[in-house]
């Protein structure tokens, strides 16, 4: 009889990483905040304890930054691998054969409420998944540029020089240096997984092709 797996085994990979989101981003906040206040002596300024270094522009700025490049990456590379594709990469559909992905949703006993709902929720459900990260981007994007700017106006008002409103600073250099840093190289990380795997291999991962499978096969 087959036994069942265990909840770590089922779950393994999302655990993982959440884990690792965890550590990286308690790093970040501890060595972000030391950062900070070595900027504020320097200025010679009171230090700030670490809770509300957490609810600080600084903090705010780095976090989202990165996160709304992420959730643009991702989000992206969902809409275009529907329709683009790539000779011979583990990370692209097939060049002619309709594929699993493609097939018209069915109502049956295990399909998702929405499937057996049909109608406007079903068509919703069908686009979901790059919904949610259009939203998450724009989410982070907004939390970004509010902490950029209100870092910013820090600066300024520390200098004794003129603030700027929102409008004014949605064409500040500054804060699209931020987001254009971290959007390209997203992007090199993606072109760089869709062309590597067209020649390179790794056992037992689903991002890759089957280790003896010819470089010209796609998908």
């Amino acid at each position: 009889m087959k036994q069942p797996h265990g909840f770590f085994y089922r779950n393994g990979l999302t655990i993982t990483f959440m884990v690792l989101l965890i550590v990286f981003l308690s790093a970040q906040a501890y060595t972000g905040w030391i950062e900070y206040n070595k900027e504020l002596k320097e200025d010679h300024e009171s230090t700030i304890t670490l809770l509300t270094y957490l609810s600080s522009p600084h903090f705010m700025e780095a976090t989202f930054e990165n996160w709304e490049s992420e959730f643009l990456q991702m989000g992206l590379y969902v809409i275009l691998t529907v329709k683009l594709r790539q000779k011979g990469s583990a990370e692209s559909k097939s060049l002619d054969e309709k594929e699993e992905v493609d097939r018209e949703p069915q109502p049956h006993a295990k399909a998702p409420w929405a499937v057996k709902k049909g109608g406007f929720i079903l068509n919703l459900y069908k686009y979901s998944l790059s919904i949610a990260f259009i939203l998450l981007f724009l989410g982070s994007f907004i939390l970004h540029f509010k902490g950029s700017m209100m870092e910013y106006n820090t600066e300024q008002a520390g200098k004794g020089a003129p603030l700027e409103s929102a409008s004014e600073y949605f064409t500040n250099t500054k804060f699209w240096f931020e987001s254009f840093q971290n959007w390209q190289s997203e992007f090199l990380s993606v072109a760089a997984i869709v062309f590597l795997s067209i020649y390179l291999r790794q056992y037992g991962s689903p991002e890759s092709k089957p280790v003896d499978a010819p470089d010209d096969e796609t998908g």
